[in-house]
């Protein structure tokens, strides 16, 4: 296969998720597009934080990376190998499918893909696999499961928690690799922003039930800050508690703070604590005042190793920054813990 043909296997990959969502199947693959409905329903039975509203999120943010044109600048870098290797990819579970971008850093690159899905997300993956093959039959060779202990493979990309990142290190700390750990995201308020703006923000906090790396845990804000206007803002996603998975969370979560006597704000849907930590429990949003942008940016400095976004509506004076609203519609060039896998897989 060239890097062309490659490609353009992803393109119609994007363009069959836009035709899926649009209502504008194609009849010669109508069944493919039944078999997605079918799966979504079966990764929601199985996996309650999966919600159709999640999944249709998560496939369109895929055919967003695959538009023609972003895609092939996206792949001029690549440099085609002399002896395709096979990569082994550790895919995480916590929103639905996750792994792609890996799964198409990889074959893009030209090489071969070992993919050990998560349990809690096994079948999205091989499904979106499965129709690249159906759009370029030279991928089939090239994809691979495993379900059990990997081998047979000459790089590793693995992606968990701090915990699981120690076990990663030690079984496959002699491959090349790509190992990530925990990242969280971070929003910073002046007190300035509209009504609109919070509410943007909210799609930050809450889409995906704030489970992925892109997601904001916590909050800066000026010294004085008065909550209100954001709890107003962010009142029309209090529609996460109909999932019960998340209202669990929250129940609980609530009732060990009441128990601890810990202050909080509430506003039944979402807590905010006061803390300087940078991971906040599920339905929960820390925060941490600052006085001063000098100040603000000595907090920042530190953490942004275990950042993935910082997000804000003004400048933070050598900080980079997205606005708010738009953590969860990365585009292809935006690689996870901010490592360039593309120029990775060009060294293995």
């Amino acid at each position: 296969m060239t890097l062309k043909q490659r490609e353009q296997a992803f393109v119609q990959l994007g363009l069959f998720i836009n035709r899926h969502f649009s209502n504008q199947w194609l009849p010669k693959e109508e069944r493919f597009h039944n078999d997605l409905q079918k799966l979504s329903e079966i990764a929601y039975s199985y996996n309650g934080w999966f919600t159709p509203e999640s999944i249709s999120r998560a496939l369109n943010g895929i055919a967003f990376m695959l538009e023609e044109q972003g895609l092939a600048r996206f792949a001029s870098s690549i440099k085609e190998p002399q002896t395709p290797k096979t990569v082994a990819v550790i895919m995480a579970g916590n929103i639905p499918a996750v792994g792609f971008h890996d799964l198409l850093c990889v074959l893009l690159s030209g090489h071969n893909i070992l993919i050990k899905v998560s349990s809690d997300d096994p079948a999205l993956i091989p499904f979106l696999a499965g129709m690249l093959i159906y759009y370029e039959k030279g991928f089939a060779p090239a994809i691979n499961f495993s379900e059990g202990k990997l081998i047979d493979f000459d790089a590793v990309i693995a992606t968990g928690s701090d915990n699981t990142a120690k076990h990663f290190e030690y079984y496959f700390g002699k491959y090349p690799h790509i190992i990530r750990k925990n990242r969280s995201s971070i929003a910073v308020l002046n007190g300035q922003e509209t009504k609109e703006e919070l509410t943007e923000l909210g799609k930050d906090i809450f889409y995906y039930y704030g489970l992925g790396c892109r997601n904001v845990n916590k909050i800066y804000v000026p010294e004085g800050y008065v909550f209100d206007k954001l709890f107003e803002a962010l009142y029309d996603y209090k529609y996460v508690l109909d999932n019960k998975k998340y209202n669990n969370n929250y129940e609980y979560n609530r009732a060990i703070y009441l128990l601890d006597l810990i202050p909080f704000l509430d506003n039944n849907f979402l807590m905010i604590k006061e803390s300087t930590d940078l991971h906040a429990l599920t339905s929960v949003l820390f925060y941490e005042t600052y006085t001063n942008q000098e100040q603000l940016v000595e907090k920042i400095r530190p953490l942004l190793s275990n950042l993935q976004c910082i997000v804000t509506n003004f400048e933070i004076k050598g900080i980079q920054t997205i606005a708010l609203g738009c953590t969860q519609k990365p585009d292809v060039f935006d690689f996870a813990d901010n490592v360039n896998t593309l120029d990775f897989l060009n060294t293995i």
